[in-house]
């Protein structure tokens, strides 16, 4: 259930997204519930207002192809292009790639829910980027987030050649897409505001901040570099309620989404506060569970009447930059005052 009438009726929770007409301003960012239709749909049920998908990997469509092409050359012993034509037609039946099931996936969604689902991209080649991005466009998502996990670890190429590349990423898939397109993008651009307006300007619709980029471990015992995946906690999203603040007063038409760090109502309302115009969650619910949405929902209603907000519309932005008293504090001087905000214990 949403919160009683007598609280829907005190605040309007309606916002928009990239286009999108949502509910609330509270959706799903991609993680294992948007990967199951069943637990998608319990989302849905709960309260989330628009799913965001897991992110469809070129690595993971390039690994099945090369394992398939493996097993074909062990079994005959010479080429699998060749080997392909002594096989029935109906041996090939079923061998889907993760792009197939992607788009199936897709279609699953949207039959099984009635809220906006948006689907991710993360490619490592350009031909890839496009045609996948048409592909899903094309499997009826409403929206399409390009996840650009990219570690810049190639000493041979600048900053400015990795930035130009994204750009013009951006740039190709949103004119070949006729649905929305956001971008998620890391906060280690060497000018953040800069590059924030250069995909807007490319054609992006909507910026997401930030992307987690997930840091290996090592166990120095086996020498083994190991992945590992931390929930987000409450204080990372201070890092996107900066450049929120700082962003939205240049893009004022542009959908900002505030991910990472998300998991109460008072999380949702600095996320507005700010400029954002939706808040993603999926950490906490992964640790609370489905019904965690509705409480979500009912902390952010309680905390808006409090505050006397009617509306979404209504307190989005009022602490940005722009409307501040003290726009500095999202500059240098917090930098100043947080380091002197530290006492040494008695």
């Amino acid at each position: 259930m949403t919160p009683s009438d007598k609280e829907t009726e005190m605040t309007d929770l309606t916002t928009t997204y990239l286009g999108l007409t949502l509910r609330t301003p509270i959706i799903a960012s991609a993680g294992p519930y948007t990967r199951d239709v069943d637990h998608a749909k319990a989302l849905a049920d709960a309260g989330m207002s628009a799913l965001v998908l897991p992110s469809l990997f070129e690595e993971e469509i390039l690994h099945e192809e090369n394992e398939l092409t493996n097993a074909l050359d062990n079994l005959y012993g010479h080429n699998a292009e060749a080997s392909a034509g002594y096989f029935p037609d109906d041996v090939f039946a079923g061998m889907d790639s993760p792009a197939d099931r992607y788009l199936v996936h897709i279609e699953a969604m949207k039959a099984a829910v009635d809220v906006p689902v948006i689907a991710s991209l993360n490619a490592t080649s350009h031909g890839a980027w496009t045609s996948y991005a048409r592909l899903l466009a094309e499997a009826g998502a409403d929206a399409l987030e390009l996840n650009l996990y990219h570690v810049a670890a190639d000493a041979d190429r600048s900053g400015h050649d990795v930035e130009q590349a994204h750009e013009f990423l951006v740039g190709e898939v949103a004119g070949l897409v006729d649905i929305p397109v956001s971008v998620k993008v890391s906060p280690f651009y060497s000018s953040m505001a800069n590059m924030a307006r250069r995909f807007v300007d490319a054609g992006a619709a909507g910026l997401v901040l930030f992307n987690r980029f997930y840091q290996p471990d090592l166990d120095p015992d086996t020498r083994e570099v190991r992945p590992t995946l931390e929930l987000s906690s409450p204080w990372e999203l201070r890092l996107p309620l900066r450049w929120i603040a700082l962003l939205r007063p240049g893009l004022p038409n542009t959908a900002l989404a505030a991910s990472t760090g998300i998991a109460r109502g008072r999380d949702v309302a600095k996320a507005l506060l700010v400029g954002a115009d939706v808040a993603m969650m999926t950490s906490a619910v992964l640790r609370h569970g489905p019904d965690h949405v509705r409480r979500v929902e009912e902390e952010f209603v309680a905390w808006a009447a409090e505050h006397e907000y009617e509306s979404v519309d209504q307190l989005r932005g009022s602490v940005s930059a722009a409307n501040t008293e003290h726009p500095d504090a999202f500059e240098r001087a917090n930098y100043v005052r947080t380091l002197h905000s530290y006492t040494l214990p008695a």
